[in-house]
């Protein structure tokens, strides 16, 4: 019961974060759920693709929940979404595709160091001038391409990756993280299959699960980011967030350090 109580926390924090930020939460997620699937002695070998697997089917979850409400408060672009959507399917098919052929090794240095790129993008507040409109089919299934690789490969909502460019292509930030949260849906979709898909040829797995996402973790996790995600997401559009931003980019500077010395 205590692992369920522990799940449950960590699901209240990253579905908050996710809400707030329009991410998918895998920032945190992985590198907690790391500590506690290694806490569980569960084997070494699978942790890293176990943490990405259970987390990029989290945010099936909070992505529906965040996008919900940011659409509540009109800060959802469908058209970007509709758009976006086939190039990140794929992408985030041929992400967890990627994940499966990299070592562990490979992969936490490569998650850490992703960590430390978004906590320095986040710390300095670094934002692309707005110069530009939105992009033709072919750009924005380029974009989606990339963003559903990076995102599956990483196991995070695309946020890191959508935010950023949306504001390059002149959309306000609020719209960005609104438009980023419902982005996330098919990135999980694409990377959940894929991890699915990918893990059911390994047989020394803790039970129960489905391929690299293990159900009881997915299960706690799910259900305390279903409340707080939606919180989040009415906090981005009631409060100044930079203080809060640089909490979050120290918080993931730590847990990436973390990480990286874990694997080396």
């Amino acid at each position: 019961m205590e692992w369920a109580l522990a799940y449950l926390l960590l699901g209240a924090i990253t579905g908050f974060l996710a809400g707030l930020f329009g991410v998918g939460g895998g920032l945190v997620l992985v590198p907690m759920l790391l500590l506690l699937f290694d806490a569980q002695h569960f084997p070494a070998t699978h942790l890293m693709h176990m943490a990405l697997g259970t987390s990029m089917a989290t945010i099936l979850f909070t992505s529906i929940a965040s996008a919900r409400k940011h659409h509540q408060h009109g800060a959802v672009n469908w058209q970007v979404v509709r758009g976006i959507t086939p190039g990140i399917l794929l992408g985030a098919a041929l992400g967890a595709l990627s994940a499966a052929a990299i070592s562990p090794l490979g992969l936490g240095i490569f998650f850490a160091l992703f960590v430390y790129f978004a906590a320095a993008q986040i710390l300095l507040d670094v934002r692309p001038k707005p110069s530009r409109q939105l992009p033709g089919i072919a750009g924005m299934s380029a974009v989606g391409t990339f963003t559903g690789w990076i995102s599956s490969l990483v196991s995070i909502g695309g946020g890191t990756v959508v935010v950023p460019f949306l504001v390059w292509c002149n959309l306000s930030l609020r719209n960005a993280i609104g438009t980023s949260a419902a982005v996330g849906f098919p990135v999980a979709v694409g990377g959940s299959i894929g991890y699915i898909v990918t893990g059911m040829s390994t047989h020394s797995l803790p039970s129960p699960n489905l391929g690299f996402v293990y159900l009881p973790a997915l299960l706690w996790v799910a259900l305390a980011s279903l409340v707080t995600a939606p919180l989040g997401a009415k906090a981005a559009h009631r409060m100044k967030v930079g203080l809060l931003r640089k909490l979050f980019a120290v918080l993931l500077l730590i847990l990436a350090t973390k990480l990286l010395l874990k694997v080396l």
